[in-house]
């Protein structure tokens, strides 16, 4: 099967497994493997960030960093495609204690104007609006970027409202090679980022809260109340480091195979695309003459898996293992069935 469902199926390359049976590993409850540790120094630093703690996934990332940025009754605000409202099973409802208010915002994306009246907490009656949670790049959205003049500008009111600011930074690696913005620009304008290295990096497992030293202290805690205290986790983290160092450089031909079958779509009768939307390895695409379970249904029949993301929307997600040749063949299939 050529299987576009994601860009989390790919599989340890034989280097990678030699990365990590050569890590140097130890105990990291009692913080005393070295691999993760210096991992996470050289990731800290990277995005300008103070401290860096790994965790088994980004939902975890995600939800330490609501924990450390609220208290219980406060508010966060996010689009309403945002990762942390629809795929963490309502986590920062029932570990944090705080509400989670849904903008619209556009392609998963929010902005000024959406976030000018959005802060609450003047009157007893109202949750403390603390958060705004930030995903680049949007999965929901279509793997669209922020860029830096709408981070800046986030930044900015935050500031001015006393709010905090997260990145779900999932696929932000996708997001760097697509604006080329440094890495530490995203430190200078969040006070937590999540990082992933079992997306597009195509590590095993593994993500990484990056943020203060007390907040990351505070993180590391509540990790081992969840569950999230691993042993001789410099196993993953040899495998996450070798990704970064190896697989960040292959990001743009994933973005340019997304680039070339969208274009297959956006020339075909019965599906449909936005191309100004395609900024990454994310592709989503609309089916005009049937439900998205039916073509998809005739996708696997040609060997290709795709997802639905909603009734009419199908999503192909771009990533190392899929070769030229899949490409071809995935252009075929889809110039077929969009006759």
């Amino acid at each position: 099967m050529i299987d576009l469902r994601s860009d989390t199926i790919t599989r340890p390359t034989p280097k990678m497994l030699e990365a990590m049976m050569k890590a140097k590993v130890g105990d990291d409850v009692f913080g005393e493997d070295e691999t993760v540790n210096a991992f996470q120094d050289k990731v800290a630093k990277m995005f300008g960030m103070e401290a860096g703690l790994f965790v088994p996934s980004g939902t975890m990332g995600n939800q330490l960093a609501v924990k450390v940025l609220t208290e219980p009754g406060d508010e966060i605000l996010i689009d309403y495609k945002g990762h942390i409202f629809n795929y963490e099973t309502g986590a920062a409802s029932a570990l944090s204690g705080v509400q989670v208010r849904i903008l619209d915002g556009k392609n998963g994306k929010l902005n000024i104007p959406i976030l000018q009246h959005a802060k609450r907490g003047n009157f007893d009656w109202e949750p403390k609006t603390k958060v705004i949670c930030l995903e680049n790049s949007t999965n929901k959205g279509g793997g669209v970027c922020y860029s830096k003049e709408e981070l800046s500008a986030i930044k900015a009111f935050a500031d001015k409202e006393d709010l905090r600011i997260h990145l779900d930074g999932a696929r932000i690696w996708n997001a760097m090679t697509a604006t080329n913005i440094n890495p530490k620009f995203f430190g200078e304008v969040s006070d937590t980022i999540s990082v992933c290295f079992s997306k597009g990096l195509g590590a095993p497992a593994g993500s990484m809260l990056l943020s203060s030293k007390e907040r990351i202290a505070k993180a590391r805690r509540y990790r081992k109340m969840w569950g999230g205290g691993m042993r001789q986790v410099g196993l993953l983290a040899a495998a996450a480091d070798y990704a970064l160092e190896n697989n960040w450089d292959n990001l743009p031909e994933d973005h340019r195979r997304a680039k070339e079958v969208a274009q297959v779509i956006f020339d075909s009768k019965s599906l449909a695309v936005d191309m100004n939307k395609l900024q990454t390895n994310i592709l989503l695409f609309d089916t005009v003459k049937e439900p998205a379970e039916a073509v998809l249904e005739k996708l696997a029949g040609k060997g290709i898996q795709m997802i639905p993301f909603g009734p009419n929307t199908i999503r192909a997600t771009f990533h190392f293992e899929i070769t030229n040749d899949d490409v071809e063949q995935v252009k075929a299939a889809l110039a077929e069935i969009g006759k």
